[in-house]
């Protein structure tokens, strides 16, 4: 049986990187997948070449109403609500010296205020469906510390512990649904790929963010995908509040 039979999922930043990759396994193992995001001309692209298991909505996570209305419409579509993947996210370089009030509300409106409002979003009406999972995409960032990326680390801290806040909610309500976070490594996505030509001493920025690895290179968006998969599969029943970690060892 696939692992996602029957099940609706919403994907924040579902129309590139690793909310694409997991729409291509929400797809392929069963479910149905709406893609939200910002770029309608790829968001309406990938849910075009998914076929009827797939929807776009446009959305702008910052901004309650477009949540709403997306959930709405995930539910006028396909009935029900059974997964939330909060992907989408920004990152740039800064330190706490250099970085701007401006700049710092921004990557916090976007990674974790974005993530609050899914959250809030969806909750009740995964509930009326019975239950589910929510996935949260923090980052190795969000377990430790980056001198060259403070309002990243801070926004993706912020996840880390509101996913826990969120489990624990639902837990306590009995509502049936889990909420976990997922800690990725540097992943080959459009988030990165400004880095990858920099130099970085006498290396390019793809070879100098692969030694960061033990592995020795970066992830690939399906590899966390899959991860994601088992979280918002049946098959975690019994994993909330907790980090998921997807990134060659580099913690380590």
């Amino acid at each position: 049986m696939p692992r996602l039979d029957g099940k609706v999922v919403l994907l924040s930043g579902g129309a590139s990187g690793i909310g694409a990759a997991t729409a291509r396994l929400v797809v392929r193992e069963g479910g149905k997948a709406v893609l939200a995001d910002l770029d309608e001309a790829k968001g309406r692209a990938l849910a075009q070449e998914l076929g009827a298991a797939a929807h776009f909505v446009p959305l702008d996570v910052v901004d309650e109403p477009s949540w709403q209305a997306a959930v709405a419409a995930t539910v006028a579509k396909f009935g029900a609500l059974h997964g939330l993947l909060n992907a989408a996210g920004v990152g740039v370089r800064n330190s706490i010296e250099d970085c701007t009030l401006a700049e710092y509300r921004r990557i916090n409106d976007i990674n974790s205020l974005g993530t609050f409002l899914g959250c809030k979003s969806a909750i009740g009406v995964m509930k009326a469906s019975g239950g589910g999972s929510i996935v949260n995409i923090s980052s190795v960032l969000g377990l430790r510390g980056a001198a060259y990326a403070m309002a990243y680390c801070a926004s993706k801290g912020a996840v880390r512990t509101l996913t826990k806040n969120a489990a624990l909610h639902c837990a306590q309500m009995k509502y049936n649904i889990r909420c976990n976070s997922v800690h990725p490594g540097y992943i080959d996505t459009p988030m990165i790929a400004p880095r990858l030509e920099q130099s970085a001493g006498n290396m390019t920025g793809r070879q100098a963010l692969e030694e960061l690895h033990p592995l020795g290179r970066l992830g690939r968006p399906e590899e966390v995908a899959h991860m994601i998969l088992f979280l918002l599969s049946d098959e975690s029943t019994f994993s909330t509040g907790s980090e998921f970690v997807c990134d060659g060892g580099l913690t380590a």
